[in-house]
């Protein structure tokens, strides 16, 4: 396969309502999008899923455009024959921007099913035509205003719910949630890395509440803080931030870090290794879970197909899109007795509106051979 061109598109999209963690708050996300074209007249997507502000680790939006316009996409158009697990190695000689190549490595991954006709949950080896969703709700001003919402998503049938917390506001909204909601509601929740080693006691209390989870409290790379807690609480202990790879995931578990690992394929790089770090942690027998960016349909397409692998034994944070979006980009996900259907399309299995992505483009910028 060989690509004539990449577009980077720049679109605008307002959230149904404010998400705010620690990080601060989010009133909708500047998505930047790969769009691969090959010779043959073949296109595949990628969403890149890095924040506005370099806050949940070190990419950010325009650094992401950048990068990929001046180094990433350059290497890949060089590349008489490509494929998707060609990519890691094309863009190697560029240190870290981890989620700029995950978003190109997914638009050529989709180009390349798509010229097949295989579906991206058949390329994973997916087992599942449906996944189990959870929804995460953000910080919000008062703990009843948290239990009203909690109470909304509920009702729309979600099963799961992630609270996020910091340091002020994790005790107390854990306790009322459980007190309104009953043990029959899987909670859990995340720090985030808001928390230090003086909070390591207090953390220890959430052990009250029955929770699937405390997820990342601590700094990226603070580990033996995380093995200590781990080993002072009941609740299990899962990473988010830290892991970057299949093999510091591994290191993690066996550190004792983690006994439970969130899956974000931005976060690791792309799809690729996001599939081995699952097959690591399988290994290991290690639970993990498919973790969310407030993805548009593209990446919700990609992650439900990641999720429908057999280690993904935990809802994960992929969400109906009507939960972040009035209008999709593409055809909308419904939740459905608290699952959402994996795409059996080719490639991603979804198709873009184009009239909605008319609406929300800000920017469009062509890369070619």
């Amino acid at each position: 396969m060989k690509l004539g061109s990449v577009e980077l598109l720049r679109l605008k999209m307002p959230l149904v309502s404010p998400f705010r963690t620690s990080f601060g708050v989010q009133t909708g996300r500047d998505v930047l999008v790969v769009v691969a074209h090959t010779t043959d007249g073949v296109t595949g997507y990628g969403e890149c899923v890095a924040l506005a502000d370099p806050v949940y680790n070190e990419e950010y939006v325009d650094g992401a455009a950048q990068v990929l316009a001046r180094y990433l996409v350059p290497a890949v158009l060089a590349e008489p024959d490509l494929t998707a697990a060609k990519v890691a190695d094309l863009t190697e000689g560029i240190v870290g921007h981890r989620m700029a190549k995950a978003a190109l490595e997914l638009a050529v991954l989709d180009a390349q099913l798509r010229t097949v006709g295989m579906s991206l949950t058949d390329y994973f080896g997916g087992v599942r035509e449906r996944v189990d969703v959870g929804v995460s709700v953000g910080i919000t001003e008062t703990v009843e205003q948290l239990v009203d919402v909690v109470g909304e998503y509920r009702a729309q049938g979600y099963r799961r719910v992630k609270l996020k917390i910091q340091p002020g506001f994790d005790i107390a909204p854990v306790a009322a949630v459980r007190e309104a909601f009953g043990s029959d509601l899987a909670l859990q929740v995340d720090g985030n890395t808001a928390y230090r080693a003086k909070d390591l006691a207090l953390l220890t209390e959430l052990d009250a509440f029955g929770l699937l989870l405390i997820e990342q409290p601590f700094e990226h790379d603070a580990h033996g803080l995380h093995a200590e807690l781990a080993a002072r609480c009941i609740t299990p202990i899962c990473l988010d931030e830290s892991l970057t790879t299949a093999a510091n995931t591994a290191a993690a578990i066996r550190a004792g870090a983690c006994s439970i690992v969130n899956i974000k394929a931005g976060r690791m790089g792309g799809y690729l290794e996001a599939r081995r770090t699952h097959d690591v942690a399988t290994a290991l027998d290690t639970p993990v879970w498919c973790g969310g960016m407030l993805e548009t349909g593209l990446g919700r397409a990609a992650n439900l197909a990641l999720a429908s692998l057999p280690g993904f034994t935990l809802p994960g944070d992929i969400s109906a899109s009507e939960r972040y979006y009035a209008e999709d980009i593409t055809e909308p996900f419904l939740l459905v007795d608290g699952q959402v259907a994996v795409p059996q399309g080719p490639g991603l299995g979804v198709t873009v509106r184009e009239d909605v992505l008319r609406e929300v483009l800000t920017s469009r910028e062509t890369v070619s051979a």
